[in-house]
């Protein structure tokens, strides 16, 4: 499945790195990344294979709820969000530091 450029950067917004995910790249080959609320798994795994040419095995998304915050007494909400793991197949790698 061949997508457009202009897909798949609005399908991928940004690769999440922390300690969880740098574990999760270390022991199970999965990458987390943040992606729009309207893309679906067939989509993602498009954009990734085709972004940095590696085979992926299987994606899993996650919805993340926004969080209630307040600032100068004044409440607010962030945004919810989508965030998908993505595996890829033994000896494929992304450099993720690379893309940040």
């Amino acid at each position: 499945m061949s997508i457009s450029n202009e897909k798949i950067f609005s399908v991928l917004r940004a690769p999440r790195v922390s300690e969880k995910t740098a574990r999760l790249q270390e022991v199970s080959n999965q990458y987390v990344f943040e992606v729009s609320n309207d893309s679906t798994k067939a989509d993602i795994k498009a954009a990734v294979e085709q972004l940095f040419d590696v085979k992926v095995e299987a994606v899993n998304v996650v919805n993340v709820k926004g969080k209630n915050k307040s600032f100068r007494n004044r409440s607010g909400r962030r945004g919810d969000w989508k965030k998908a793991y993505v595996r890829l197949a033994d000896g494929q790698a992304i450099d993720v530091s690379a893309t940040a």
